[in-house]
């Protein structure tokens, strides 16, 4: 699994403390002790249980939340991502659980942002934004698709509201809330993750090139 923390992956060894049951079935304590920050990952997990003869553990996960680090199970903003739009993210990650309508119109908030803010879109509706970063032709096929499903998912057509005021707390699938989060980390990685990289790797060349008294790369 892959650290909460310090995001370094590692061999899976997981202990669980079996809660007990209530009306909501099974309820179990999952800790990933990680060996590279040492600190504990750790997760409330529900669902059937079975017992191996001593005790009762869970078999079949229904719902895993992360209470160490609080909030999702999901990966921590990459720290190239602008700060306002971070926040965001940050946060539709942590009341996913709670409340996805929440969730969904703090992603939606958050594409939107970024999307004026990387891929330079002229200022409008949501669905109008991401038509014209499909029409730009300089995404990837695949994440356009993606990216384009979340007017889909959310039915603008149906529900206008969705596509003009992005905070608006309106009803969701859980589903939807979940994807706008896969497409940003997707959007992340594109227009702020992989360039930072390139920038990076370009600096370390140019210091070679000055050491060996060469121009740099321009």
């Amino acid at each position: 699994m892959k650290c909460m923390h310090c995001l370094v992956e590692f061999h899976d060894n997981k202990r669980e403390y079996y809660l007990g049951k209530d009306a909501d079935n099974h309820w179990s304590l999952f800790r990933y002790d990680c060996p590279v920050c040492k600190r504990m990952n750790l997760f409330l997990a529900n669902g059937e249980a079975l017992s191996d003869g001593t005790k009762l553990f869970l078999h079949d996960v229904v719902s895993l939340a992360s209470v160490r680090p609080f909030g999702s199970n999901r990966s921590p903003c990459p720290s190239d991502v602008p700060e306002s739009i971070g926040n965001d993210y940050k946060e539709a990650c942590l009341v996913l659980s709670f409340s996805p309508k929440a969730s969904a119109a703090l992603g939606r908030r958050c594409v939107q942002n970024l999307l004026r803010d990387a891929a330079k879109v002229k200022p409008s509706d949501l669905s109008k934004e991401i038509q014209e970063v499909i029409d730009s032709g300089k995404l990837p096929s695949q994440l356009a698709d993606s990216i384009d499903a979340i007017r889909n998912i959310g039915n603008f057509a149906a529900h206008p509201v969705k596509s003009k005021s992005t905070g608006e707390i309106v009803n969701v699938e859980p589903e939807e809330a979940e994807w706008n989060l896969d497409v940003l980390e997707s959007l992340f990685d594109f227009y702020y993750v992989q360039p930072a990289k390139v920038v990076k790797k370009r600096e370390a060349l140019n210091v070679k090139l000055s050491e060996a008294g060469k121009p740099p790369m321009k």
